[in-house]
């Protein structure tokens, strides 16, 4: 992603008072916050890491009907 994708709101002044990040982008920074905030969490991170060793797991509709969704 270009830098020139973000674009800064100025005030009158022409001082920064904001920031458009595209979606995409927005997403990828709260997902990185969201882990580093479970990660804090020695059990939580060790429930991450054995996730992540994981290979095995079960299908959509499997987990949308435990979930009863």
């Amino acid at each position: 992603m270009a830098q020139l994708d973000i674009e800064y709101v100025l005030d009158k002044r022409g001082k920064p008072k904001g920031v458009i990040v595209p979606l995409r982008l927005w997403r990828e920074i709260q997902s990185e916050r969201e882990t580093a905030y479970l990660l804090k969490s020695p059990a939580m991170k060790k429930r991450l890491l054995k996730a992540k060793q994981r290979s095995e797991g079960i299908p959509f509709e499997v987990a949308r009907e435990k979930l009863g969704i």
